[in-house]
């Protein structure tokens, strides 16, 4: 029998990983609350979806990909809602970076009301990752629910691994942010001073290739740091910075130091007041350019 798939939230991320279920020739109903980023996708060969409760009437498993805690409850659990339509023994997937407790509380609801799985699952790797099918993805939930979804999951990601039960994937993509957003700050001030010192920044990576300062965050974000590419976004500050919030209340939680999180946090939260809650998190490179007085 045909596994019928949806998908809910076609953003920047959203969007490419849909068209990827798409394209390996899955029936997709997809939804989103700007019906014209879903349009694309249906003229790929998507049917289109009237609500989120819609989607999941039609799908075996819906997946989500929407941008913090109170969209994703409002697409479960608010007016023609996920749960209005779920099936019992249906899977949903979340690939939105929430927050643990949140996810927790939420499966345990969803399960209880209508019968569906909930796996957390976000993803790292970005838009280009998105694109390529070559996401990480880390997963919190039930091993069976994680065993159905899988097949379907790693047509969109090249690894897809399950971190334990209902908020461990959250759990992991917050360690993940911890490494991520603290990179992004530390790569920032290694290209300033190389450009302040009289040094070509953007040969910073040609010269540390292979190196213990080699990574792929340094041959990815310091060329568009330097040369200011930032459309298309790899990601928004905004998420980023939500992220790392997130990671601090987690921290404060479990009585766990994250100093070097923290200072990050207030560089995003200052280039979101200069640059705008849409600018590219990468743009965080600009904070430390001289100005004229």
């Amino acid at each position: 029998m045909t596994t019928t798939l949806g998908y809910i939230g076609t953003g920047l991320m959203g969007a490419p990983m849909a068209g990827r279920l798409i394209d390996a020739g899955n029936p997709v109903t997809v939804w989103n609350r700007s019906a014209h980023k879903a349009e694309p996708l249906v003229a790929r060969g998507a049917s289109l979806g009237d609500s989120p409760a819609d989607v999941a009437a039609k799908s075996d498993i819906v997946f989500l990909c929407l941008t913090d805690t109170a969209a994703m409850r409002d697409a479960v659990f608010g007016d023609n809602g996920v749960a209005k339509g779920a099936r019992a023994g249906s899977v949903l997937v979340d690939f939105s970076s929430i927050q643990p407790e949140a996810t927790r509380e939420m499966a345990a609801k969803l399960k209880a009301e209508t019968g569906m799985e909930w796996i957390d699952a976000p993803v790292s790797g970005g838009v280009p990752g998105a694109e390529a099918g070559t996401l990480a993805i880390m997963a919190g939930g039930d091993q069976a629910a994680f065993d159905r979804v899988e097949p379907f999951v790693m047509q969109m990601a090249s690894r897809f691994t399950l971190m334990g039960p209902s908020g461990a994937g959250q759990t992991t993509k917050l360690c993940n942010q911890v490494i991520v957003g603290c990179t992004m700050a530390v790569l920032a001030e290694a290209a300033r001073l190389a450009t302040n010192a009289g040094v070509d920044a953007a040969r910073l990576p040609e010269a540390l290739a292979g190196g213990f300062a080699d990574s792929k965050p340094l041959q990815l974000f310091v060329p568009r740091m330097v040369n200011a590419q930032h459309e298309p976004p790899l990601g928004h500050v905004y998420t980023m910075l939500k992220d790392l919030d997130s990671v601090c209340d987690l921290a404060r939680a479990s009585t766990s130091p994250v100093p070097f999180t923290a200072m990050a946090a207030e560089q995003f939260r200052l280039l979101t007041v200069r640059g705008g809650a849409t600018a590219d998190a990468l743009e965080i490179f600009k904070l430390s350019a001289p100005t004229q007085l």
